[in-house]
């Protein structure tokens, strides 16, 4: 399924430059150590087809930073492009697990296409390690949030998100990959702020890998939602409240699957009033409002026939399991 949400080259392009010829700029050198430019070395256990030439890789301003290296805006041939710059490492032990993690972070997102996942371009592995994925014009989750406050989401546009969020999360089950570091920093948003995407790889695991998956992997803010229980609004619709309880179940085999919560959201979803069209944040806080007052009158209506099918659905999943 196509991803690619269409956008045009931002700010800075004029500075781009080419990827092998920014190694040799100080001012736009990759992956340094002391003040020297971090080669891996070693054959990469990366199809031959999903590597790109670097001479065709422009840099421009950098967008991001994580643990695990640095994102840039670029263009790829006539493609816009972010460009993610993996960390080489600065001993052998660290350069071998990175580059381990680069080689299953690349052999993953080529592995899996979905459109609430963000669409992998290619990688290049000399002079640095490196991946282009489709740049999307929107800001983060967590950035758009906190740029609503004091307003909040309607309820529509809410569990919108959080149905594309599972909807990535089924996907990448599906096909074996656990990601381990789900967080609103993680999902970007498109340029309308209708759709929400899952990024950066950089942690995630194949099931059939054999090794030991640290507890302490993630962003501990961000940990499994079974860990934490937060107290929920009162005027929360029932369903909702069940299907969040629903995540907090200790034991993972009565715990609902991604493929259960999307239907849960979307049976939900299905009780709820078309989202207000608001054109600007002044109108976010009056359409929630609103639409708060219109969710619970629906839900008193509704609210008994989805619940049951959504408890239905758990108990089924909860009597396989038995």
């Amino acid at each position: 399924m196509s991803c690619v949400e269409s956008g045009e080259l931002g700010r800075n392009e004029s500075k781009a430059v080419a990827l092998d010829e920014s190694i040799k700029l100080g001012r736009r050198s990759f992956a340094r150590n002391n003040g020297s430019v971090v080669s891996v070395s070693g054959p990469l256990d990366i199809d031959e087809k999903l590597l790109i030439d670097p001479k065709l890789l422009f840099v421009g301003s950098k967008i991001g930073e994580g643990a695990h290296g640095k994102v840039y805006q670029g263009k790829y041939r006539d493609q816009i492009v972010a460009i993610k710059v993996v960390n080489g490492g600065s001993t052998p032990d660290e350069k071998e697990i990175f580059e381990e993690r680069f080689i299953r972070e690349v052999n993953m997102m080529s592995k899996v296409k979905h459109e609430n996942l963000v669409k992998f371009i290619g990688a290049c592995k000399h002079p640095i390690m490196v991946i282009a994925t489709e740049l999307l014009p929107g800001m983060s989750l967590k950035k758009y949030l906190s740029s609503i406050k004091p307003q909040q989401l309607d309820i529509s546009t809410a569990v919108s998100y959080a149905l594309d969020i599972a909807r990535a999360m089924d996907c990448l089950h599906a096909n074996g990959i656990i990601h381990r570091d789900l967080k609103p920093d993680n999902l970007l948003l498109t340029a309308n702020k209708k759709q929400v995407k899952l990024i950066d790889f950089g942690l995630a695991r194949e099931e059939t890998v054999n090794e030991m998956m640290t507890a302490e992997t993630g962003t501990y803010r961000w940990m499994a939602p079974e860990q934490m229980r937060p107290p929920l609004p009162n005027d929360t619709p029932p369903e909702l409240v069940f299907i969040v309880q629903s995540c907090w179940v200790e034991d993972p085999n009565t715990r609902p699957c991604f493929n259960q919560i999307v239907r849960m959201l979307n049976s939900f979803l299905c009780t709820l009033p078309p989202p207000p069209k608001c054109t600007d944040t002044e109108e976010i806080d009056v359409a929630s409002r609103s639409t708060s007052t219109v969710i619970s009158a629906t839900s008193a209506r509704a609210g008994g026939r989805k619940l049951s099918f959504i408890r239905q659905l758990f108990a089924a999943k909860k009597a396989a399991n038995v």
